[in-house]
């Protein structure tokens, strides 16, 4: 066996640590959408079987009562799987943190280079869950709320526009760019839908607004 220069070894070393410094992934790892809710006539039948009510009371409500970001593999916790999942050219670390990367807000249609600009919003807010009926889950079923991957509850979007949503309804706020008002109708109630949670007569109305935007 020939024996390799120390220079060759040297730079050989440097690239491996490269490599597994910052892994690129595949453009099948990352969907660069959230799961896909129903069509708007389903949202619709969806829509028209929750329960029309008031407001719970936030009594009792902390964001630590629905925790987040778990562990979701290796060292990625939620919030990264999203990064890597509606991005474009994702690059982590060993960490899983995504170190550079394109992402679209679908919110405001904004593009981003850096994740750092990026918030992943829950679709329906923890709050709004909250004051829907999640006052009376268990912690593990809240956690399983605020961490869903299966469905469409979570969104990277831009951090400015996911502080202007905060935890309001889609009576209290919509999404800037009008394009989205479908989809983003069509993935709120579903979610509302498989949890079992309920609306208010405004945020129904406005929902069904939202889902005439539908063609």
């Amino acid at each position: 066996m020939l024996a390799i220069p120390h220079a060759r070894k040297a730079a050989a070393t440097a690239i491996a640590v490269a490599v597994t410094a910052a892994i690129v992934l595949p453009a099948t790892a990352a969907s660069a959408e959230p799961p896909e809710a129903p069509p708007a006539a389903i949202a619709r039948k969806e829509l028209a079987g929750l329960t029309i009510t008031t407001p719970h009371s936030m009594a009792g409500y902390s964001r630590a009562k629905f925790p987040h970001w778990i562990t979701q593999h290796g060292t990625c916790d939620t919030r990264e799987v999203v990064l890597q999942r509606d991005g474009r050219g994702v690059t982590t670390d060993a960490q899983c943190r995504a170190i550079s990367g394109t992402w679209v807000s679908d919110y405001d249609g904004k593009t981003f280079t850096s994740a750092s600009q990026l918030d992943i919003d829950h679709v329906v807010p923890l709050a709004n869950a909250w004051r829907s009926g999640a006052d009376t889950w268990t912690t593990p079923q809240r956690q399983r709320f605020a961490n869903d991957l299966t469905n469409p509850q979570l969104i990277a979007v831009s951090a400015s526009s996911n502080r202007a949503k905060g935890d309001q309804s889609p009576d209290q706020w919509k999404p800037p760019l009008t394009s989205y008002w479908c989809t983003y109708a069509r993935m709120w109630t579903h979610i509302k839908h498989l949890y079992a949670l309920n609306v208010t007569q405004p945020e129904e109305t406005s929902l069904n607004t939202m889902l005439d935007t539908c063609t």
